[in-house]
């Protein structure tokens, strides 16, 4: 008898016991929790930051959102609408075309040179731009093209189209009930530049409100940042914009 209950006792108190392993692993583990949670939130921090950095270098080279801030190319964008700019559609001598839809870089052609301002402001500003989260620069436009460079543009032919180089243009994506111009004009654009106009034509400020100033509205072709092809946000008109 008495030697029975020494093994039971020798059981329940033995280091090599099945309870007495659980128990031990259980208060080496409670120490961990605390850097875990630092080791969480350093990877956390880590991981932000290279993702952050790997937005703004394909934001910077490859494709750029662009929160379009008017109405000024309705109905093809509306207020609100997200666009992702194409920034290859003319990196390898591809030149913009009649019909595209550009963002360019408005600086001397749509608003006068500015003094520098707080560089650091101005910084976190663009960053946010290019991650599609803030408002664009008040520098940066977007219209469509309407003539490149050597183009005859004329507003407008008796049916009311616009003409280029003697041939009456199509535009269907105007505005409804817009006309393609009320301003009437007659340019030659120079080359390496650009006209552009906007499609709500009623509502766009373009190249036509530019005619009397230094570079008469003409858009560089150095300034354009790149092709708006897609509508990224909101999910309902996800796609090419057509």
């Amino acid at each position: 008898m008495d030697t029975e209950a020494e093994l039971t006792q020798r059981g329940h108190s033995s280091p090599e016991s099945g309870e007495g392993r659980p128990r031990f692993a259980l208060r080496g583990r409670r120490a961990l929790p605390g850097w875990g949670a630092v080791l969480t939130w350093r990877g956390a921090a880590v991981l932000g930051v290279l993702c952050t950095t790997f937005l703004l270098l394909l934001s910077n080279f490859v494709v750029q959102p662009f929160l379009i801030p008017s109405r000024s190319m309705e109905p093809t964008l509306r207020v609100g609408d997200r666009v992702l700019v194409n920034k290859l559609a003319y990196r390898f001598g591809n030149q913009p075309k009649r019909g595209d839809v550009v963002v360019f870089d408005g600086t001397g052609s749509f608003v006068p040179e500015h003094a520098d301002g707080n560089p650091i402001g101005e910084a976190l500003a663009g960053a946010a731009s290019a991650l599609g989260i803030g408002e664009p620069s008040e520098t940066d436009f977007v219209k469509r093209v309407v003539g490149v460079g050597g183009d005859d543009v004329v507003c407008c032919d008796a049916g009311g189209r616009i003409k280029v180089n003697g041939v009456p243009v199509q535009e269907p994506y105007v505005y409804p009930g817009d006309t393609p111009s009320k301003v009437p004009f007659r340019i030659v654009v120079p080359v390496g530049t650009l006209w552009v106009m906007g499609d709500h034509r009623s509502q766009s400020r373009d190249s036509r409100d530019h005619l009397g100033e230094p570079g008469g509205g003409m858009v560089p072709v150095d300034k354009v940042i790149g092709r708006a092809d897609w509508i990224g946000w909101p999910v309902s008109r996800w796609g090419s914009h057509g």
